[in-house]
Parts: structure tokens; C-alpha cells; sequence
């Protein structure tokens, strides 16, 4: 059992950090238009996990470039310029 609340309490302290950070990001902005900022924050991960996920399968194919749009288009996956990825941000 002592495992088990180790994980629950860092989940609760990831939690407490996420909570913190999110409270710093709104700043002075009414909540109604901070959703906006954490819906688009929350899509982009969405399709940057998904590009990186197509990204690193086309890093091992011979023959594909992992930079082409078209690569990504052709997988119904967003394609992200280096400058708009989760990880460059």
C-alpha cells in the first residue's frame, strides 16, 4: 500500500503545480475568456503529439520526408512548422 500512496501523492502534488501554474497564466483575465487560451493550449498538444508521433515513424522510412506536408496531409494529421511544436515551445 505504501506505493500506491506515493502515487497518489504525487499525482496530487502534479495536480497542485498544474493548478499553480494555470492560476499564474490567467493573471488578471476573467475565466470566461482564460478557456480560450487553455482550449487552444490543450488542442495544440493534441496535434502536436499526433505530428510527432507520424514525425518520428517517418524518420525511420527510407524513402519519406518527414518535413513534406504532404506526408502529413496524406495521414489526416496537422502539419506543424518547427516554430508552432510542442516542443519548441
Amino acid at each position: 500500500m505504501e506505493g500506491k500512496n506515493k502515487s497518489n501523492d504525487a499525482t496530487l502534488d502534479f495536480q497542485s503545480q498544474l493548478w499553480a501554474a494555470a492560476d499564474k497564466l490567467r493573471g488578471h483575465m476573467d475565466a470566461s475568456e482564460y478557456k480560450h487560451v487553455v482550449l487552444g493550449l490543450v488542442f495544440l498538444k493534441y496535434i502536436s503529439d499526433s505530428f510527432e508521433e507520424l514525425h518520428t515513424i517517418l524518420n525511420t522510412k527510407e524513402y519519406a520526408d518527414p518535413e513534406d506536408r504532404d506526408e502529413y496531409l496524406a495521414q489526416n494529421v496537422f502539419w506543424l512548422p518547427k516554430e508552432a511544436r510542442w516542443s519548441f515551445l
